[in-house]
């Protein structure tokens, strides 16, 4: 099992281009099976969720080519040779329960497993099939699948979400882009993953307002075509790597970054001392003077803090100066990356939601172990802030959402090299 170790110290300086973003990708590339046309995405991250959401698609008879060293998808999905979206594939990754809306609303069935994914939370599907039975979808839940069947297609709904649910909106949404009639959807995610998703769906021929909002409505077609689509940037990545020179001190640009994607994250930024500026190619990061300061942080839905950030915020927070508070309200067991940092000299007291960050002057190298995806990259940039080195165990979560770290990192000074595994 790969390992990554890292000698901190050193300043960064220089650019590191974003990717597209991972969660749009893998919401993207389900929607081929709205369609017999073909969906073309470009500016695609080459990660391995990507690949596991290319072994699902194949495994139901569509046609995933990657073109240009897999920045290009090529999809096709014009001959469907099944609708049983197995456990063995589905269980690696949440994402997978996107098949369920775009199978249902093309050919009127579907069986798929219940997902798996990250440790961090129940994360329940259920609101996903509350949207599709509203839109008289048949579910019956046995042996650890949905088996899902209509009548004919799917018809327009009003669909209220008790709470924001940024999978339960995009499966709705491509569900409904078929069904008979109009869809509303209220209390909507406001995601830019979810705009994304309904560009694309717009080229496809859908008819879809209000996406970036909380109300969404869908005008339900006869049928899709092709389109050819850009990923959105990934505003998880590039506020993870904002966060690497506010970390070690330098300047870093962040080629293909937008402020409006990481509006409320940057704030936070400034608020503890880091610049962040606009440029014709991206944001330009840096630290103003000496130690950042302590803030207090809250996880909310988009236009919010993303609890994507959180554990690489926190990192951050273990060398300001101060007292800082993050409160967690996405997801439950999420802080596992806190006894990790506590290993590097970090002073943090947990209770239930909250975390309590005292800054310290400098951490201390030391063997760690990634938990989770977005844990595995708080332990790196925290890594690069450390006095000595730092390994970095069980990075094979790090895989699903970051792709070259080493390389990008390297490439502004870092001193980081992947360690193989046997």
């Amino acid at each position: 099992m790969d390992s990554i170790l890292v000698t901190g110290g050193a300043t960064l300086s220089g650019a590191i281009p974003i990717a597209g973003a991972k969660n749009a990708c893998l919401t993207l590339m389900p929607a081929t099976l709205l369609t017999d046309a073909p969906l073309t995405l470009t500016n695609a991250p080459r990660l391995s969720d990507i690949r596991t959401m290319t072994a699902l698609l194949q495994s139901l008879g569509a046609e995933v080519a990657s073109l240009q060293g897999g920045q290009v998808l090529s999809l096709s999905s014009h001959d469907l040779t099944s609708h049983r979206a197995d456990y063995d594939i589905v269980r690696k990754m949440r994402a997978s329960i996107l098949v369920l809306g775009p199978m249902l609303a093309r050919d009127g069935h579907a069986v798929v497993s219940l997902p798996g994914g990250c440790a961090i939370g129940a994360r329940p599907v259920d609101l996903h099939l509350r949207a599709l039975e509203a839109m008289g979808a048949e579910l019956d839940l046995r042996d650890g699948y949905v088996h899902a069947r209509v009548g004919g297609r799917l018809k327009g709904a009003v669909i209220d979400f008790p709470f924001v649910s940024v999978g339960a909106t995009e499966n709705a949404l491509m569900a409904a882009t078929l069904a008979r009639g109009t869809t509303v959807l209220r209390n909507a995610a406001r995601e830019p993953e979810i705009a994304d998703l309904a560009r694309c769906l717009r080229r496809m021929g859908a008819q879809i307002e209000g996406e970036g909002s909380s109300t969404i409505t869908i005008e339900g077609v006869d049928a899709l075509g092709g389109a050819t689509h850009p990923v959105v940037t990934d505003r998880i990545e590039l506020g993870t790597y904002m966060l690497a020179p506010a970390i070690t001190g330098g300047e870093v640009e962040c080629l293909g970054g937008r402020l409006d994607l990481v509006a409320a994250f940057a704030e936070k930024l400034d608020e503890a001392g880091i610049s962040v500026t606009e440029t014709e190619r991206g944001l330009k990061v840096s630290r103003r003077n000496g130690r950042v300061n302590a803030v207090s942080v809250v996880t909310e839905p988009f236009p919010g803090f993303p609890t994507d950030l959180q554990a690489q915020m926190m990192a951050l927070l273990c060398t300001a100066e101060g007292e800082s508070v993050l409160e967690e309200r996405i997801f439950e067991n999420r802080f596992m990356h806190a006894p990790e940092l506590m290993r590097m000299g970090a002073r943090i007291d947990v209770h239930g939601g909250t975390a309590k960050v005292t800054g310290v002057e400098r951490l201390r190298g030391a063997p760690v172990m990634a938990t989770d995806l977005r844990a595995s990259v708080s332990l790196i940039l925290a890594a690069l802030a450390a006095e000595g080195e730092t390994l970095v165990n069980r990075v094979y979560h790090l895989d699903r959402g970051y792709e070259r770290v080493e390389e990008k990192l390297r490439a502004c000074g870092a001193t980081i090299e992947r360690v193989r595994g046997e």
